[in-house]
């Protein structure tokens, strides 16, 4: 059974990585997906390869791109049911190491970008009756890691502003959650070895596709849940597995 046959999903950062997997999810299950990136020759491979969705060029920081994106959507295919805000970088360095305009650019991508979406979508979440917003955020935005001070920050006010956009939109019927992956074999962890995740409870890289299942509990059956977060993290967050003994 497709559960959200006659839905229309758009996926931001949709053309590799978590968004690719949360695309073919979505569209595995009947909805008709849009897959919105700035990565142009993935992306529309990534639409011809799933049948019925289509690409759309998408720099999430611009808020032209957002009111076409929106418009082209609806107009075709009508009003939007999901919005998953993927798209987002990261850059590594101490705070001293990194420019104002690199945490500038991160906070911009991972986070006005996001709210640029939600602003944008939520007229068109109205005229649908109702619908999900899925907001990627991560393992970083409920813990700190040194090195990526901008992507924290991006990641922790992602989450705040989820909360925000719960409240603001449960009126229309529109449910807005967070969801929290851990170390996940992408691009952005390609230069972690194994090491990195040996001393979690789960001792390995989650998959994108693991990810992707979530978004679609979120969208599909968490349907008493907004303003929360769902984490993917391998169990980091329950604490050190190691077994700890008394000393004399």
């Amino acid at each position: 059974m497709e559960r959200l046959s006659e839905q229309v999903a758009i996926v931001t950062g949709g053309a590799g990585g978590i968004g690719a997997a949360v695309a073919r999810a979505l569209a595995a299950e009947g909805a008709s997906v849009v897959i919105a990136d700035i990565r142009d020759t993935e992306g529309a491979d990534l639409a011809a390869e799933l049948g019925g969705s289509r690409y759309l060029h998408l720099d999430v920081t611009h808020e032209d791109d957002w009111q076409r994106a929106l418009a082209e959507t609806e107009r075709d295919l009508g009003p939007l049911s999901v919005l998953v805000n993927i798209a987002g970088v990261v850059d590594w360095g101490t705070m001293e190491e990194q420019s104002p305009e690199s945490f500038r650019r991160v906070v911009d991508v991972n986070l006005t970008g996001a709210w640029l979406g939600m602003r944008a979508a939520a007229p068109s979440l109205r005229r649908a009756g109702g619908g999900v917003i899925v907001n990627m955020s991560s393992l970083a935005g409920l813990t700190a890691y040194a090195g990526v001070g901008a992507y924290a920050a991006s990641k922790w006010g992602l989450r705040g502003l989820t909360k925000v956009a719960a409240l603001e939109l449960a009126p229309d019927r529109v449910r807005v959650c967070s969801v929290h992956p851990g170390a996940i074999r992408t691009r952005m962890t390609a230069g972690f070895g194994d090491a990195y995740t040996a001393g979690q409870p789960i001792p390995r890289f989650g998959e994108p596709e693991e990810v992707a299942r979530m978004v679609l509990f979120v969208v599909a059956e968490a349907t008493f849940s907004t303003g929360c977060e769902f984490i993917v993290d391998g169990g980091i967050l329950a604490g050190a597995p190691a077994v700890l003994t008394p000393t004399d």
